[in-house]
Parts: C-alpha cells; sequence; structure tokens
C-alpha cells in the first residue's frame, strides 16, 4: 500500500476529523495508514495491504465483500470512537467527485474544527466537535463559530462551549443528526 492519503481511511473515514487526530497526549494518531495505526491491526488496512489498493472500494472484491458490507451496514446506526454517520457520503463523494476534492473539503472541515477546539473547548468538547465538523456542511460550521463568537465575547470558557453546543444543536436537530457517538 502506497498510503498517499495517510489521513483518509481505508474504508472511507476522515481521520482529519477524528478525536485521536486531535489528542496532545500518548494516544494520538497520525492518521489511519500512519505506522502507528498500522501497527495496531485494522482488519480494513491488513487486507488492503495484502491486496495491495488503497481504498476499499478500489478492491475487484468490494461488492462481494462480507466484511466491508457489514462494516457499511453497521456505519448507519453505530459509532466506534469515531462518527460513522458520513461514511456512505463519503464514499460516493470521493467516487463521484475524487479524492483531491475529498481530502480539499475535509482540510476546510479540520481548519474549522481546529478553531472551535481553540476557542470554544473547555476540555469536554472534542468528540463533540468531531462530530459536528463531520455531519454539517461546511457553510453551516462558519455560521456556527461566527455566531457563537458573537454571542460569547465576554463568557467564561465553558459559557462559549454551552454556546456553540446550543447553535451546533440546533443546527443538526434540523437536518435529523446526532451530535453524539451511537453505541
Amino acid at each position: 500500500m502506497d498510503a498517499q492519503w495517510i489521513e483518509i481511511g481505508v474504508c472511507g473515514l476522515s481521520c482529519r476529523l477524528c478525536p485521536m487526530f486531535h489528542s496532545k497526549s500518548e494516544s494520538k494518531c497520525d492518521g489511519c495508514k500512519s505506522a502507528t495505526r498500522i501497527a495496531v491491526g485494522c482488519p480494513f488496512i491488513r487486507c488492503a495491504m495484502k491486496k495491495g489498493v488503497e481504498f476499499c472500494w478500489d478492491c475487484e472484491e468490494s461488492s462481494r465483500c462480507e466484511k466491508w458490507g457489514r462494516h457499511r451496514a453497521a456505519s448507519r446506526s453505530v459509532d466506534s470512537f469515531v462518527c460513522y454517520q458520513k461514511l456512505e457520503e463519503n464514499i460516493r463523494f470521493i467516487q463521484e467527485k475524487g479524492i483531491q476534492e475529498f481530502e480539499k473539503e475535509q482540510r476546510t472541515r479540520e481548519e474549522l474544527l481546529k478553531k472551535m477546539l481553540d476557542e470554544f473547548n473547555e476540555g469536554r468538547s472534542k468528540t463533540f466537535y468531531c462530530i459536528a465538523a463531520t455531519l454539517l456542511e461546511v457553510k453551516e460550521l462558519e455560521d456556527a463559530l461566527n455566531e457563537a463568537r458573537k454571542k460569547s465575547k465576554d463568557l467564561s470558557i465553558k459559557e462559549k462551549a454551552q454556546t456553540l453546543h446550543q447553535i451546533l444543536g440546533k443546527t443538526a436537530e434540523k437536518k435529523k443528526y446526532v451530535l453524539k457517538l451511537r453505541k
């Protein structure tokens, strides 16, 4: 595996929006195709390496792969430590617009996520902001940040976080998104 797209998982998840990618501790992950993550032994990474493909959908067996089929089906209702709610959309986006366009959008989302973490994280909101950055449209994220900045100028960091949570929550509710990990 060449691993050119180290921050895009073999299955189609964006590492840039994962809480572990933004960790400041020893548990920090540098991406699904980084040496440390490969060593952990994700079954999709091992399989892709064995078959010499970068992504599951590049594999000639992808349409009949039971493991990937179960993973995609589960993504419709369950998350792990990272949000899977957009997995199918990610795959479709990449197949229709290409990996470069997907990477470009993920970088934009990551920049907005970093602003949320830098300006509005009271120490307990990283996963919430990662999920919001995964699910909401870029424009919605930008609007939420701008509104939260206006409403929280002289507030404590805890109150700032509550303000952004409420704004993101209202937007997500309209679209029927779940801004928490589904277990």
